[in-house]
């Protein structure tokens, strides 16, 4: 396991695994990432091909879940497969829902919220069952004000304990008061000591309304991860909803300039903010992922930066077209 210093010190692009450990999610046309194999064998050979690619690449940051289905353990398989020991990588994985759609795509529910100590005891234990000392760090899954898990001490003095045996604690934020969970975070802490090593939370050029908190948090000297820079595939060729037309030729427009796709210009615009220590790929297919890195190419000038930046939403606009994206 990584000193505190470095724990996070890998490449800046990694693979979060939310649409690789079950058949349905919200991306736009996750159904034919998948190529028709649903089943569990077919989606595990599926997810290893796209770890292979990541490994590869360099990506050396994996970013899972309990409720991402079984990504735990296509990562686990993984992980022993090709021998991987645990200072190659870093493992992030995340406990508050639980994965109940059993592998259905029709389910009325494909996840359930809870932040209690129980369900912490609960998912801790099957984590560490799954991924063993490849674990690293432990992130409550998109934690909020209103769910009182930053003010909970029994959960709160637990998560320091985990601590205490060499977790890194980390929180996931997301929705309208993103910014405000994140900076609540910064001020938590355990018997004087700062709880949280990390934050992850949504930032794209659709959504920046937690800019400014999480450069609060690297200033802090937390890690900073950017999930969703893609905004569930909103920021990819694959967009071509007639509301967003405009937005979509703006975005044809600077990629065509910088010989670069969509994508990738998208997660640049990640890139290039100094507090973003590592950007989530959520690729589901290995051209996807090929696609992505190729932001570590990208050089935005001002005038993209420019037309980039005027991209932006109202974060209750962002969040409300997020929650109608369909499993699919």
């Amino acid at each position: 396991m990584r000193t505190v210093s470095d724990w996070l010190a890998v490449p800046r692009i990694g693979l979060g695994l939310a649409a690789l450990g079950r058949p349905g999610y919200i991306n736009l046309g996750h159904a034919a990432d998948l190529e028709g194999r649903y089943d569990v064998e077919g989606m595990k050979a599926h997810a290893h091909a796209v770890l292979d690619a990541a490994w590869a690449a360099g990506i050396r940051y994996f970013d899972a879940a309990r409720s991402y289905g079984r990504a735990e353990e296509f990562l686990a398989g993984w992980l022993e497969s090709r021998a991987t020991a645990p200072h190659d990588v870093t493992i992030g994985s995340k406990w508050g829902y639980a994965y109940t759609a059993d592998w259905r795509v029709d389910a009325e529910t494909h996840e359930i919220k809870e932040h209690s100590l129980t369900r912490l005891e609960q998912q801790i234990t099957e984590s560490r069952a799954i991924l063993g000392a490849q674990l690293d760090l432990y992130q409550i899954h998109s934690a909020t004000l209103a769910t009182g898990v930053l003010e909970d001490r029994q959960v709160l003095e637990r998560l320091a304990e985990l601590k205490r045996e060499g977790l890194k604690i980390g929180l996931t934020v997301t929705g309208v008061d993103q910014a405000d969970a994140a900076r609540r975070a910064i001020e938590v802490a355990v018997e004087g000591a700062r709880l949280f090593d990390s934050v992850q939370a949504t930032w794209n050029v659709l959504e920046r309304s937690a800019g400014e908190a999480l450069a609060e948090a690297h200033r802090a000297s937390m890690r900073v991860i950017v999930k969703e820079g893609l905004a569930n595939g909103r920021l990819t060729e694959r967009n071509r909803d007639a509301s967003f037309a405009g937005k979509r030729v703006v975005l044809d427009r600077v990629a065509k300039r910088l010989g670069a796709t969509i994508d990738a210009v998208a997660l640049a615009a990640v890139l290039a903010e100094p507090w973003a220590d590592v950007v989530l790929s959520g690729a589901a297919t290995v051209d996807q992922l090929r696609s992505n890195l190729g932001a570590h190419s990208v050089r935005l000038d001002d005038v993209a930066l420019e037309e980039l930046g005027a991209l932006g939403e109202a974060p209750e606009t962002y969040w409300k077209t997020r929650a109608a994206m369909p499993w699919n």
